[in-house]
């Protein structure tokens, strides 16, 4: 299987882009780039646990958007284009109270206008907890 990045990426430089804002808050962390997807983690604690104490279900689809809207932007020449989400959606099969949670994106369509992400989010028994797919426009930036 062929690379599908615009270019080589360290986990450090990914890093710095999930430590700020919304994931910097949440925790998440690109914990490994593959040829073809992109894996990152999420502690499951109090900031995304809801009030009766398992993960919160829109918990689950900021870690989805975060993964594929981030995986967009490495696949792109990102000096003149911007992935941006158009829709996200997500079910949730399983729920959660502790422990991390390991999200691996991959591509299912790569066009210069849009991008279609198959998220799984995994528990760490690598039971499936939630299936997510998100599509994000490509635009030229201005």
């Amino acid at each position: 299987m062929s690379k599908i990045w615009y270019r080589e990426h360290e986990l450090d430089e990914v890093n710095n882009i999930f430590r700020t804002f919304m994931t910097g808050y949440l925790d998440i962390k690109a914990t490994e780039i593959r040829d073809d997807a992109l894996v990152v983690s999420m502690p499951v604690t109090d900031k995304v646990r809801q009030p009766f104490g398992i993960l919160h279900g829109g918990a689950s689809v900021v870690l989805a958007e975060s993964v594929g809207s981030v995986a967009s932007n490495l696949v792109i020449d990102s000096n003149r284009y911007a992935g941006v989400g158009m829709e996200v959606n997500a079910n949730h099969l399983k729920s959660v109270r502790e422990g991390m949670l390991l999200a691996t994106c991959k591509a299912l369509h790569l066009g210069k206008q849009s991008h279609v992400w198959d998220i799984k989010i995994r528990n760490e028994a690598e039971q499936l907890i939630c299936v997510s797919r998100l599509t994000v426009a490509i635009i030229e930036k201005k």
